[in-house]
């Protein structure tokens, strides 16, 4: 962590203990920012925005963890909301067990040779109002929240719930040798939000079409790009199959 970086820190892991987070896992959530920030090149306030307004999202997805056993192995992968589901399907049926979504989202599993199941997820959209009957309604049939990250909330439950002794893991897939799972659609919609802003508002400031015309396409644009991400990032919930 560089110098530049320990006074965002320390204001963060500030906010977090005061709503409450584990002093070991604030030192896991900082070790992981840290650790993100060299790897991206970035500063802190453009990766993850103002310390106090980050550490308020952080603040209920960060759960405490019990350590993995020595011989357990564990995991830890990310993936766009396109490729989330089919790789949670994929991967519990290689005996990988979600814990925890990391302070980046990232989905940190475990593996215990021997003991090994496989696993059934889903995803759904969650808000404040939502939270309880969801809870209510997933939790007999066996799922259990394993993570959420800003409005998906991850369930997770043992197969054997729906498939009996099929379940069983008799001999373990090797680890999978990747841990970034970001397609294509995900980057033409991290990329098309500002070049369309960006065309926009160039034609707005050169007023190269009059402001009778560009005012209009900006809020047109802008409702538009707000419509079709809202589609795409909240468009199928439920299970991971």
């Amino acid at each position: 962590m560089t110098t530049d970086h320990a006074g965002y820190f320390r204001e963060l892991a500030a906010a977090l203990g005061a709503a409450g987070v584990p002093a070991d896992r604030i030192d896991a959530t900082v070790s992981e920012l840290a650790a993100h920030l060299a790897e991206t090149g970035s500063t802190p306030e453009e990766e993850f925005g103002p310390a106090a307004a980050f550490a308020a999202r952080l603040g209920g997805t960060t759960p405490d963890v019990t350590g993995p056993a020595d011989e357990a192995e564990t995991w830890t992968w990310t993936a766009d909301v396109y490729n989330d589901r089919r790789l949670l399907a994929l991967h519990g049926d290689q005996g990988w067990e979600v814990e925890r979504l990391d302070a980046l989202g990232r989905f940190v599993c475990r593996r215990t040779s021997g003991t090994a199941l496989r696993w059934e997820y889903r995803r759904e959209i969650v808000g404040e109002r939502r939270r309880e009957g969801l809870l209510d309604r997933l939790e007999p049939d066996g799922w259990e929240l394993c993570g959420e990250w800003f409005f998906y909330a991850y369930f997770k439950r043992p197969k054997a719930a729906s498939t009996g002794p099929a379940a069983a893991l008799t001999a373990l897939p090797q680890r999978p040798s990747r841990s970034w799972y970001i397609g294509t659609r995900a980057w033409l919609l991290a990329v098309g939000w500002p070049v369309a802003v960006a065309l926009i508002l160039m034609a707005y400031v050169t007023d190269r079409l009059g402001f009778a015309v560009t005012f209009p396409a900006l809020l047109a644009g802008a409702v538009g790009m707000a419509l079709w991400t809202r589609r795409q990032l909240t468009k199928g919930s439920g299970n991971a199959v």
